[in-house]
């Protein structure tokens, strides 16, 4: 029996084979909006920022903090763990610290 963690590792390969490299939190962000059809003004509509911050976080010029990103995930109805993951992943390549992040609720 394949257990709900395996199911997730499974999924994050896929997903990295698919976009070439690890997922990231701008490329997650940029697939829900445009999933949704949503210009970058609608999606900065939705969470309370500006167009250009949508930008800048679809472009990684702007890494979210955690706490940024599971308030992002819940009101797009997302899961807060995905969101937090890949914030703190993105924050760790940035600083070019080869490891990976893994977050489960508590």
């Amino acid at each position: 029996m394949i257990t709900k963690r395996e199911k997730a590792v499974n999924a994050e390969t896929f997903l990295d084979e698919l976009t070439g490299g690890p997922l990231t939190l701008a490329e997650t962000f940029m697939a829900i909006r445009k999933g949704e059809d949503w210009s970058q003004a609608e999606m900065g509509r939705r969470l309370g920022i500006s167009r250009a911050h949508v930008c800048d976080i679809e472009k990684s010029r702007r890494l979210l903090s955690p706490d940024r990103a599971a308030r992002f995930a819940r009101v797009l109805g997302y899961a807060e763990t995905q969101f937090v993951r890949l914030a703190l992943q993105d924050q760790l390549r940035q600083l070019n610290l080869q490891m990976i992040v893994s977050v489960d609720a508590a």
